[in-house]
């Protein structure tokens, strides 16, 4: 396994060693470890199960790009292997940016804040790219992301039908949660710290 060196959310964030936002990190370290060791297991493990590598790294990527900040998406993208990877799911990433977040929730007094919104599908050319596993995988990540009211069992259907596993679907959903806490974490631990420099 290739761990990274350096605490991930220090370093999408911009969090300079000896800096007063480090000094805060540091008295929350449980948390700072146990989000470093979830990223290490769920990127960088030493036996990836039913989730091979490629598909954990392209599904991050995807999420990424899809959260729309250059320097997350720069270095989860930077972790796919090979030229055409990274291209395809650039390409995707683009086809699905929506705003959201959609869905529906069920009959009662929430009813007025239901938003529909579009439902992203892999076109066939990069259907065939990208192999039905990952192409659900990426679908499925979408939904996840900006359909999370709108997930029901037709959607882990999808998932099924094209080859994953119930330990796979389970791992791909937590990728995608612990994404989404990460990729806001450092988004706001980054501005904290330019306030900080600003100040």
């Amino acid at each position: 396994m290739s761990e990274p060196t350096r605490d991930i959310i220090d370093a999408l964030a911009g969090i300079r060693a000896g800096s007063a936002l480090d000094a805060v990190r540091a008295k929350r370290s449980t948390a700072r470890d146990n989000a470093q060791r979830a990223y290490e297991l769920l990127l960088h493990p030493t036996a990836p199960g039913d989730v091979d590598l490629d598909e954990r790294r392209a599904v991050a990527a995807f999420v990424a790009l899809l959260h729309r900040d250059e320097a997350i998406a720069r270095h989860y993208v930077d972790l796919l292997d090979g030229q055409d990877m990274r291209c395809a799911v650039e390409a995707e990433a683009r086809e699905a940016a929506v705003e959201g977040p959609y869905g529906s929730y069920p009959p009662g007094p929430l009813s007025g804040e239901d938003t529909v919104g579009p439902l992203y599908r892999v076109g066939e050319e990069a259907h065939a790219q990208l192999g039905a596993r990952l192409a659900a995988a990426l679908e499925h990540a979408h939904l996840l992301v900006f359909h999370p009211r709108d997930t029901k069992s037709e959607a882990l259907g999808r998932l099924v039908a094209a080859g994953w596993s119930a330990d796979g679907i389970v791992t791909l959903s937590q990728l995608v949660s612990f994404l989404a806490f990460q990729i806001r974490a450092a988004i706001g631990l980054r501005a904290l710290a330019q306030a900080g420099e600003a100040a």
